[in-house]
């Protein structure tokens, strides 16, 4: 699949959006030459990627597209696992954009992408289900606002879900985090003698702790968007 169609191979919209916005698209060929200076990255499975200023989702596509040949290559006979491995690639990339739009676009590109590929490595569209939980995790996952001021269009603090899938029963934690407090180093002294100190803290070596803002109870993974 390409990384980009005839309308996103275009790198302006128009001239008022980069006046105003600075917004112009990386082309495919830049695109996939950045990707790959960290190919292996991009071709593990549960690798997270953060895209600041994702644009309409031209470097999350291509990243999706290798995630999923590398969930091809590991789990196409077994559909069960096949069919976690390929949520664990979409929850693993998070994007923010500025423009309404292009959040759109990209979670639209995204979720594109991702059926178009399902159907080409199984042979059957995916399950109503698991598109439920795929929508679900890139409208959570692929955010309006500006990583500059680390705020949404609405105000609110940009915060993002940790999904982390424990083992291969298809059990999922998800922890929210504010992007603000993900990039700041909040650093704890050693302890005094006689007190009991946080882990590793005796390395010498800071420690740093990031506090989740919500955490909600373990669930099946096509059950997450039961517990918004």
């Amino acid at each position: 699949m390409n990384v980009m169609d005839d309308k996103q191979e275009r790198q302006v919209v128009s001239r008022r959006r980069v006046a105003d916005h600075g917004e112009v698209y990386t082309a495919k060929r830049e695109v996939c030459a950045m990707l790959d200076l960290v190919k292996e990255e991009t071709e593990r499975i549960d690798s997270r990627f953060l895209e600041p200023a994702c644009d309409n989702g031209n470097f999350l596509v291509e990243i999706l597209r290798r995630k999923m040949e590398a969930v091809r290559r590991q789990f196409a006979r077994n559909r069960y696992e096949y069919d976690q491995a390929s949520a664990v690639a979409v929850s693993s990339m998070y994007g923010v954009e500025l423009l309404p739009d292009n959040v759109e676009e990209c979670r639209q590109r995204l979720l594109t992408q991702y059926l178009e590929t399902y159907r080409e490595h199984q042979h059957v569209d995916a399950a109503p289900e698991l598109e439920r939980c795929i929508r679900f995790l890139l409208r959570k996952n692929i955010l309006c606002g500006d990583a500059l001021t680390m705020l949404q269009q609405n105000g609110e603090p940009i915060t993002f879900c940790e999904w982390t899938f424990i083992g291969i029963g298809g059990k999922v934690k998800r922890r929210d985090f504010e992007l603000a407090e993900l990039l700041r180093n909040v650093e704890y002294d050693k302890p005094k003698p006689g007190e009991e100190g946080l882990l590793f803290a005796d390395t010498g070596e800071p420690t740093f702790v990031h506090l989740p803002k919500r955490e909600f109870p373990i669930v099946d993974y096509l059950k997450l968007p039961d517990y918004e």
